[in-house]
C-alpha cells in the first residue's frame, strides 16, 4: 500500500488512492484544503486541524486518515459497527472493522470501509467504483428486518471474511442498514453478497454458485 503523506504543523494528512471512490466528502467538506485541480491536491495549513480531522471522518472508504498533534482529535472507532448500503453502489461498513482471510490471517484494519457488492472490483473486497462501468443497478431498499427496532451498541471487533468464491461474511455485532438508513439486520453474523447477484440484496441467497462468481 503507498500512502501519500502530505504534512502541516498540526495535522499530518494520509491518502491511498487505490482506495478513493471519489465519495468527495472532503472536497465539499473543506474546499480549501481538499482541491483535485491543484498540485498537491491537500494543503493541510488551509484550515484548523479540528475541521481537518472532522472532514476526513466523513470519507466513507478509509482511503484518507490523519495524523494530528492534538491527541484529542485522534480517530476512534463508531461505537457500533455498522453496514450501509449504498444506492446502485458499495456497502459502506463504519466501526471496528477487520478484514481477515478464511484461515484467520489479518488483511485491513480500519474504521471506514468501502467494499464491492456488484462482484466488479479489481480490488475486492474492497469497491474501485466498478459498479459505474457495470452499470449495477440495485437501489438498495430492502425492507427493514423484524428484530430492527432499535440500535444494539458494541464495543467489540466485527470481522470481515470475504469467502473463496462466495460471500462477505460478517463475525461480531453489526447493525446493516438499508440505503434510507432503515435497519435491515441486527446481530452477530450475516453473510452478504459480493457477486451481484442475489436476489435478496444486500443478503447472500446462494447465487455466487449459480453465475459462477470467482473472487
Amino acid at each position: 500500500m503507498k500512502l501519500h503523506v502530505y504534512k502541516g504543523k498540526k495535522i499530518t494528512v494520509t491518502y491511498d488512492a487505490k482506495r478513493c471512490i471519489h465519495a468527495e466528502q472532503c472536497v465539499q467538506g473543506a474546499p480549501a484544503v481538499f482541491n483535485p485541480n491543484l498540485k498537491p491536491w491537500v494543503d493541510p495549513e488551509n484550515a484548523d486541524a479540528g475541521t481537518i480531522a472532522l472532514v476526513i471522518q466523513r470519507c466513507p472508504t478509509g482511503a484518507l486518515h490523519f495524523r494530528a498533534e492534538d491527541s484529542r482529535l485522534a480517530e476512534r472507532p463508531d461505537p457500533s459497527n455498522s453496514v450501509t448500503t449504498a444506492p446502485h453502489g458499495p456497502l459502506h461498513a463504519r466501526g471496528s472493522l477487520n478484514v481477515v482471510s478464511e484461515a484467520g490471517e489479518a488483511i485491513l484494519s480500519d474504521t471506514r470501509m468501502a467494499l464491492c457488492r456488484c462482484g466488479a472490483s479489481k480490488n475486492k473486497p474492497l469497491c474501485d467504483n466498478s459498479h459505474f462501468a457495470i452499470a449495477f443497478e440495485d437501489a438498495g431498499m430492502a425492507a427493514p428486518g423484524e428484530n430492527a427496532t432499535a440500535e444494539m451498541a458494541t464495543s467489540g471487533k466485527l470481522n470481515l471474511i470475504p469467502t473463496t468464491n462466495g460471500p462477505l461474511h460478517l463475525q461480531g455485532q453489526v447493525t446493516v442498514r438499508n440505503a434510507a438508513g432503515q435497519v435491515i439486520f441486527e446481530g452477530t453474523e450475516i453473510w452478504l453478497c459480493r457477486c451481484g447477484g442475489s436476489a435478496s440484496k444486500p443478503f447472500c441467497d446462494g447465487s455466487h454458485e449459480r453465475i459462477g462468481f470467482r473472487s
